[in-house]
């Protein structure tokens, strides 16, 4: 099956000119770290270890396998596994016979599985026999009854694997050179994790991942000696850059974790000498409650990239008391564009804390009105984004990638408008205060939601937070606080308006409402369904 995109030849000029999209496809890297470190350990699961020629070996049978199968050039693989070598192996393996990578978060279920499977329409859908009790080629059978297309079922842990693996080792690997895709064909169908309500099919090319990834190492200071770990699922676009290829492209180890245990993540931090981690805020905050910490060494680790949610300032004070030599730094992006801005080791308290990082080399970003004219620096807009990272469409709704398409001025590209409302402060730092549709306007005035939220996280008795809209009469919307407590603690909504005015904050901006809940809906990336509240609270 293939795709159209909004690919034009003029972008792909543009982009290969300032040297940002270099023709490069994630196997080129492995070849090289397989040739000239072949000894070396890639992965790390729960399972199992590969090195890079381990790696190259099994991804290169897997790919001839799949050709055996009757997957070719711009076919879907759709995949649902955890975060296992074998995750790794299925990608790696799809991306050498110019085949498209579909990953699926391994909690969804039929609902999401069968719009994702269903849009995508693969020639091989790759499952494990089981995950956390769950049947998932029962479920891939169930779903298939319905389908207008007939898939082949490549279950991990049952024949229909060995046999692909089997067929890959018996064919002839010489043809996988002649097989290597265009670098500016799709290599990734990856769905919005539905933070809206509406997931979407993200398309990207081999040029914008190989090019997301490409400023981080300097920035952040990765290289073949880190030690690199995730536990965001791979089928996330931070698990996928950052787990699933940015070891690759740098040279260095990762070490994957298939169910998040901030303890369990303390213990391998000390056995594999981990440096760096990418994971969303709430991470973090396990991380400093870890009952663990403090009997274990955790000095190798030296960088944490919050992404997704803002940092309460009352973690970052914990975590540098707690883990004196980690830098935390925050970063934001989406699945459209991956990480477009991300803070700078070395950065003043005040912008790891208030703003999500400074753009990445060759990212643009830009706060406007509703007019589309630039907002000064200190003043909220509609924030639009532009460069090599960004996407190239939604499959099958390139409609609606376009109505997301601001045409520009000059001749660098069309803007990306993003949905969410920021600003920019005097440096160039950018600082997301919410989302278009998530805006609470009460009586006219918006309430800046990201800023009370940060406040309320800093209140003894909150364990997490988020502010949405409730509907009024009168006033059109009003701020409701969800909210969940730490264990044993209370709040009422007195002291929630007390502990307000304490910290100063203009009464006008306080949630009118409190609701006290025992988890707040997510993502399995960890961010907010803010949705789904809204829907909760509304009554």
């Amino acid at each position: 099956m293939s795709f159209d995109t909004l690919l034009t030849p003029e972008r792909i000029a543009r982009e290969t000119a300032a040297g940002y999209w270099r023709d490069l496809v994630i196997t080129d890297f492995l070849d090289e770290h397989a040739a000239a470190t072949p000894d070396k350990i890639a992965f790390v699961d729960s399972r199992r270890q590969v090195t890079f020629a381990e790696l190259k070996a099994e991804a290169d049978a897997f790919a001839l396998g799949l050709r055996e199968s009757g997957v070719g050039t711009g076919d879907v693989v759709s995949f649902q596994l955890p975060n296992w070598i074998e995750w790794i192996v299925v990608h790696y393996a799809a991306t050498r016979i110019g085949a498209i990578s579909n990953p699926l978060i391994p909690i969804y279920r039929e609902r999401e599985v069968g719009f994702m499977v269903g849009l995508a329409k693969p020639k091989a859908v790759v499952v494990p026999r089981e995950f956390r009790g769950f049947d998932y080629p029962a479920m891939i059978r169930r779903l298939a009854k319905d389908w207008d297309f007939d898939p082949e079922l490549v279950v991990l842990g049952e024949e229909s694997w060995d046999r692909v693996v089997a067929a890959g080792e018996g064919a002839d690997p010489g043809v996988l050179p002649d097989l290597r895709p265009d670098p500016n064909d799709v290599t990734l169908l990856i769905f919005t994790s539905g933070t809206t309500g509406e997931p979407k099919g993200v398309m990207h090319t081999h040029n914008t991942m190989v090019a997301a990834n490409d400023p981080l190492p300097a920035r952040l200071g990765v290289g073949p000696g880190s030690v690199l770990h995730m536990a965001s699922t791979l089928a996330h676009l931070t698990g996928f850059l950052y787990g699933a290829r940015l070891n690759v492209q740098s040279g260095a180890t990762c070490v994957l974790q298939d169910v998040w245990d901030a303890a369990a993540f303390v213990d391998l931090v000390e056995r594999h000498g981990i440096t760096y981690t990418s994971a969303a805020t709430p991470y973090l905050h396990d991380l400093v409650s870890a009952p663990n910490l403090a009997e274990r060494d955790t000095s190798s680790l030296v960088r944490f990239c919050c992404m997704g949610a803002p940092i309460p300032r009352a973690m970052v004070r914990e975590a540098k008391q707690k883990l004196p030599g980690l830098v935390v730094v925050g970063g934001w992006g989406q699945t459209e564009e991956g990480l477009v801005t991300i803070g700078i080791p070395g950065d003043p308290a005040d912008k790891i804390i208030e703003t999500d990082g400074y753009p990445w080399p060759g990212m643009e970003i830009r706060v406007v009105d509703a007019a589309g004219v630039e907002r000064p620096a200190g003043e909220e807009g509609a924030l639009q984004v532009r460069g090599p990272f960004v996407f190239v469409g939604y499959a099958e709704r390139l409609d609606l990638a376009r109505q997301q398409m601001v045409p520009a001025a000059d001749d660098r590209g069309d803007w990306f408008d993003t949905g969410d409302l920021a600003y920019l402060d005097a440096d160039g730092y950018l600082r997301i205060s919410g989302r278009t549709k998530d805006v609470i306007i009460r009586g006219g005035e918006n309430i800046p939601v990201a800023y009370v939220e940060n406040v309320l996280y800093e209140h003894p008795s909150v364990d997490a937070v988020a502010v949405v809209a409730v509907p009024d009469p009168r006033l059109q919307e009003r701020a409701c606080a969800c909210v969940v407590l730490k264990t044993g603690a209370e709040l009422t909504f007195a002291q929630l308006q007390t502990f307000l005015a304490e910290k100063g904050v203009a009464k006008q901006y306080w949630p009118e409402k409190l609701v006290v809940l025992d988890a707040l809906p997510t993502t399995a990336s960890g961010k907010v369904q803010k949705f789904q509240l809204r829907e909760q609270v509304a009554g």
